[in-house]
């Protein structure tokens, strides 16, 4: 589950009509790295719902983030072989003026993650991670390998040492060490889309904002309301906001939690329920918060900043995925009267204790509890902010420090300090350092010793305190980070920056040393890098400004948002950066070529040619996302080139097929293994995100009149997205890779070339190209290669107004099955399992819209829309019917 926040930040105060010291102090805020402060300070609801920040400058935004854990400290046990939790995050928004006092902003937010990560605590001597004797899912088998042995008088664990050679008896010694118990969680994705509108008096503002946040288990709608007013010249500035958010918990505990995460407690008050194996877990939050800050300008190079703030939040708080593990002693057990001395000789029972015999040593029962915190939390922060411009050095240093706690038992304070350092051309590198340290909440616990015997196990429960929680983010820790940033700024209006900085999470780091102990400790990092677009620089002559400039690598002719390479800027030095959003979709029927199938064909046809390699479940819907960024520089009027990388998102929903052998009529231990795998993906589906493959092209000008134009595009794609995602293993069978149309990429160098005419005559405009993807590899890392595609279209347009076009286009596409297979281990359960059921050849109707801005500041900016409707399918095998897809383009020449 995300935490939704905002980053830091201060409204810029001006001086005698002027930004502060070259607009150098700025606040630096990086919102990967304050998202997981705010994460690892408070969890949700501390700090105000994230929402687009108008500013004065219009601008349009993008980044992207990486966030990577380091593995954890499982103690030699078992080889700690799951990767770690790590998140790919694409960000893009706008600031745009709608009236000279009213202004717009927008922000979109796309985070993919998954991997290892802790569910629970646990004595290390239960071996909870030892995947020979526990389940490996998203909630491994958490309750270890049996009865834990503990000190009747201490109730500390024990571990086994060894059997006494004389008497055969086993021997065990005080183990205190505990051990996070892991687990894998397949790929998940959040979407956030949030706005914010504001009207701007001479000395004050007033904004309102709101947005969305989801998850596939959760839900937040959050609103706004700001405003800022400005004193002593603009010399001081007050800014005050409030916010409510609305958060809906729908969580799953599927196959491999629910039976050994107890949910008693919440099925039994009515917010969860057993549906088909599975745990369906629901809650409801709400959060209201409230900030004001002051600015106050010291100097003309200095100013500082503080701020006050307050939420309070209630409902459901609790994580559904987080357990606690709880030892229960039954103090009345039997204590083997018959076995006063059992080694004959007096020696302990246990060894390193003197003075214990064997009949002080006691057996826990052992039982994994969902995790319950308060439902009311009450929060405050105070911070204060000093922004001193060097003028010797014409840098600027930034220092801060909050303060925040809660009626949790949370203090926490936050240290940061960085040095922002221009070095000529427009480069400026900005260093920094960051230190965080919290008390532990009251109520967590790394695990519960009761001393009462558990004589139910589903009411177990009641025997715990009313609170009890886990969460490493609630221990008591420290963490100290370190990074740089390093930014461009370009005369063009066009700012490229990228950053990386690296943290140590560690339970010593905390103030007076005392937090959680060193099994809690990790490491990760935190990488970016984002292009900024200051329309308003522009505007005012940063690019090429006139009218002619800006519609001519346009040539007249308006392309379809669905077609690439089809525009050339024909002026030496110029620019163009946009982006691309495509998505397509599939459900309905599956097909085997052209034809509706049944199940029953699907069944016996679709997978392997015998019944022990049958097909159980076939795709319902699949939905693709595809994030791409256009940048564009004419080094000649001949030649342009083209970097594009991309972010893609998919996810798919399973079906059964009507018709499915049992596993006693399969047989075979391969079917009894995909069988652990069925309810899975009937349950929960599958998402995969990520970094896609980034292209790489050259855009020649064969021929070019005022209404005619050819050129050729030669280039390249990079395989830099993932091909060997992997599904996390079910009932301890392995997952295995998931399925071709899943992975991030082809993996394989591409080739890509295309060919584009265009033409114009008044208000008609026409197209055509034809193009081409050529694998350059045999196969994969994973052992596969994509099938060759080969597409042709050909377009026509009527300009209904000066700004506004109609298109119409026709497409066809042939392409390749797969060629070869995966080479690791892949549950084969369905059609799309199957190198054979993928490509085809396909007919397709095109319908656009594309929209110029055509004069004033903001001429040059181009919005295109285009729907593509399937007209004929002729699939390769068994495959599910298309539904259609959708693009949209930015772009921006200058």
């Amino acid at each position: 589950m995300a935490v939704t926040n905002s980053g830091e930040g201060f409204m810029a105060t001006v001086h005698n009509g002027q930004p502060v010291t070259k607009n150098i102090l700025r606040a630096s805020s990086n919102p990967g790295v304050l998202a997981l402060t705010a994460a690892a300070l408070v969890l949700p609801g501390l700090i105000m719902p994230g929402s687009a920040q108008a500013a004065d400058d219009e601008e349009v935004g993008f980044q992207y983030s990486h966030y990577q854990e380091g593995k954890r400290n499982l103690y030699g046990l078992v080889p700690d072989n799951r990767n770690p939790i790590e998140v790919d995050s694409i960000h893009g928004g706008a600031k745009i003026a709608l009236a000279d006092r009213i202004k717009f902003a927008f922000n979109y937010t796309e985070d993919t993650w998954g991997g290892a990560t802790p569910v629970s605590t646990a004595p290390l001597s239960m071996n909870s991670n030892n995947n020979q004797t526990t389940q490996g899912g998203a909630s491994p088998y958490v309750l270890g390998i049996g009865q834990v042995v503990v000190d009747k008088n201490t109730l500390t664990p024990l571990k086994f040492v060894s059997l006494d050679e004389n008497t055969g008896i086993e021997t065990y010694s005080p183990d205190t060490q505990v051990v996070h118990t892991m687990s894998v969680a397949s790929p998940e994705t959040r979407r956030q889309g949030d706005f914010k509108l504001s009207y701007e008096w001479d000395e004050a503002a007033i904004d309102v904002g709101g947005g969305l946040s989801v998850e596939p288990d959760y839900e937040s709608r959050f609103g706004s309301l700001g405003g800022r007013f400005d004193f002593n010249q603009k010399r001081t500035t007050l800014n005050v906001g409030v916010s409510y958010t609305n958060s809906d918990t729908q969580a799953i505990l599927d196959h491999d939690a629910a039976p050994y995460i107890n949910a008693s407690r919440y099925q039994d008050n009515g917010q969860a329920e057993v549906i088909d194996q599975f745990v369906h877990l629901n809650g409801k939050r709400q959060d209201w918060a409230a900030n004001l800050d002051l600015t106050q300008v010291l100097t003309k190079d200095s100013l500082i900043q503080a701020s006050v703030g307050y939420s309070r939040g209630t409902g459901y708080m609790a994580n559904p995925y987080k357990s606690v593990t709880a030892l229960f002693v039954n103090p009345n057990q039997n204590l083997n009267p018959d076995c006063p001395d059992c080694f004959g000789d007096g020696r302990d029972f246990v060894t390193g204790i003197e003075g214990v015999r064997s009949v002080d040593i006691f057996t826990a029962q052992v039982g994994s509890y969902s995790e319950v915190r308060p439902e009311i939390r009450n929060q405050w922060t105070v911070g204060t902010r000093f922004v001193q411009y060097i003028n010797a050095l014409d840098s600027a240093l930034h220092f801060d420090y909050h303060f925040a706690a809660d009626d949790w038992g949370i203090h926490a304070h936050t240290i940061a300090a960085d040095w922002v350092q221009p070095v000529g051309n427009g480069w400026t590198i900005t260093p920094r350092v960051r230190y965080y340290s919290q008390d532990a909440a009251d109520f967590y616990t790394p695990y519960l010793v009761v001393n009462q015997a558990r004589t139910d196990s589903l009411t177990a429960y009641q025997l715990l305190p009313a609170y009890y929680s886990s969460d490493q983010r609630l221990s008591g820790y420290g963490a100290l980070s370190g990074g740089v940033s390093i930014s461009k700024q370009f005369t063009k209006g066009v700012t490229l920056e990228t950053g990386f900085e690296y943290y140590t999470h560690s339970g010593s780091l905390m103030i007076g040393g005392s937090g959680e102990g060193d099994y809690s400790n990790f490491d990760y990092y935190f990488a970016n890098a984002s292009l900024k677009v200051s329309l308003g620089a522009l505007g005012q002559g940063g690019g090429s400004g006139d009218e002619h400039s800006h519609h001519g690598h346009h040539h007249g002719a308006p392309i379809p948002a669905g077609v690439m390479f089809a525009h050339m800027m024909d002026k030496p030095g110029d620019f163009m950066v946009g982006y691309r959003y495509m998505y397509s979709t599939q459900a309905g029927d599956m097909l085997h070529g052209s034809n509706d199938v049944s199940d029953p064909a699907i069944v016996t046809q679709g997978c392997g040619a015998d019944i022990a390699n049958a097909c159980y479940v076939t795709p319902n819907n699949m939905n693709m996302h595809m994030h791409m960024l256009d940048i564009m520089y004419a080094p000649t009027d001949w030649l342009n080139l083209m970097l594009m990388p991309q972010f893609m998102n998919m996810n798919m929903h399973m079906r059964h097929l009507a018709g499915t052998p049992d596993d006693a009529e399969a047989g075979g231990p391969s079917t009894e293994d995909k069988s652990r795998h069925i309810e899975h993906h009937l349950g929960v589906g599958h998402n995969t995100g990520g970094v896609g493959d980034t292209g790489m092209y050259a855009l020649f000008k064969l021929w070019g009149e005022p209404n005619h134009h050819v050129n050729l595009t030669l280039g390249v794609t990079a395989p830099t997205g993932d091909v060997g995602i992997m599904l996390r293993d079910n009932h301890k069978v392995p997952g295995g890779i998931i399925h071709y149309g899943m992975q991030l990429g082809s993996g394989t160098w591409d080739f890509k070339p295309a060919l584009t005419y265009t033409g114009k005559m008044d208000q008609w405009s026409w197209g055509a190209q034809v193009s081409g993807t050529k694998r350059l590899e045999h196969k994969n890392s994973s052992g596969y290669a994509l099938g060759d595609i080969f597409q042709s279209t050909a377009w026509g347009s009527y300009q209904l107004l000066d700004w506004l076009s109609a298109s119409v286009r026709g497409v066809y596409t042939s392409q390749g099955p797969v060629r070869h297979e995966f080479e690791g281990l892949i549950q084969t359960l369905g059609p799309m399992d199957y190198s054979k059921n993928y490509g085809g050849k396909f007919w397709d109707l095109g319908l656009g819209l594309n929209a110029a801005v055509i004069g004033g500041d903001l001429a040059g900016n181009s919005l295109n829309f285009e729907w593509l409707q399937p007209v004929s399918t002729d699939y390769n095998g068994y495959q599910l019917d298309r539904e259609g897809a959708l693009s949209a383009t930015w772009s921006y020449a200058f």
